[in-house]
Parts: structure tokens; C-alpha cells; sequence
């Protein structure tokens, strides 16, 4: 799994573009918007290895996702899944992007995190429908 094959797995099944809000020194960082509610469910970006406790030298791509409390838990337990970078370690998960992580596990975390950003009275009607 890379940086490419996310965002075309995203404009293939959200018909979504990544936004590209940074220059200069984040200039590689893309963000996911959920379409209804502009709010991101995705944040692609490379961060230095050590800086996410992985061993090895350079840049490791990591694609950070919103989860619910209680699965972000049982995620951080897959190697290749940990708290979050730069952001809310209770709510959001980063998965590095190396292959260690299986790509339906990355498109399941993709569709829950899609899912928790659509707009509140979109999600509340959709958990009516389906009972």
C-alpha cells in the first residue's frame, strides 16, 4: 500500500480529489474531505521515522484516519497501526503506509473514518434506515 494507491481508491469509491491546503515544507501533505461535510476523514503526509518511534533512517508515509474510540484501540494493537501523529489519540489512528498493514484493513479504516465525518443528521439517518 502507498500514497498513490489511497488516493486513487478514494476518487475511485468517493469520486474525491485530495486537497492540498500546505506548501513549502508540508507541500507533500494531502488532506481527505468528506464531500458533505468538508471535514477531513483522511491526512496523508511523510513524517520522519523517528519521529513516529519506527527504527530506520528517512521518511515513512503514513495515512492518519478518524475511528471510534473503542476500534482505534483494538487497531493500535495490528503492527503498523498507532496513535495517531498530530492528532487526537483517541479518535484518530495513524497507519504507515509500508505494507504492514493489510489493504482492506486500510480501506475498512478508510470507509469507518468516511463514515464518522458525514454530517451528523446524514449519520443519524442512515442508522434509522438500517434498523
Amino acid at each position: 500500500m502507498d500514497r498513490e494507491l489511497v488516493i486513487e481508491h478514494v476518487a475511485d469509491t468517493y469520486g474525491i480529489e485530495p486537497d492540498w491546503p500546505w506548501g513549502g515544507t508540508y507541500a507533500d501533505s494531502c488532506v481527505l474531505r468528506h464531500p458533505e461535510s468538508r471535514t477531513w476523514f483522511g491526512l496523508l503526509m511523510s513524517v520522519r521515522r523517528d519521529r513516529l518511534g519506527l527504527r530506520g533512517e528517512g521518511q515513512a508515509e503514513i495515512l492518519n484516519v478518524k475511528c471510534d474510540p473503542d476500534m482505534a484501540s483494538v487497531a493500535r494493537g495490528v503492527e503498523g497501526v498507532m496513535p495517531a501523529y498530530h492528532m487526537n489519540k483517541d479518535r484518530w489512528i495513524s497507519i504507515v503506509l509500508d505494507g504492514s498493514v493489510p489493504d482492506e484493513m486500510v480501506f475498512d479504516l478508510l470507509e469507518r473514518s468516511f463514515e464518522l465525518t458525514r454530517p451528523a443528521s446524514r449519520r443519524a439517518r442512515r442508522c434509522e434506515v438500517g434498523r
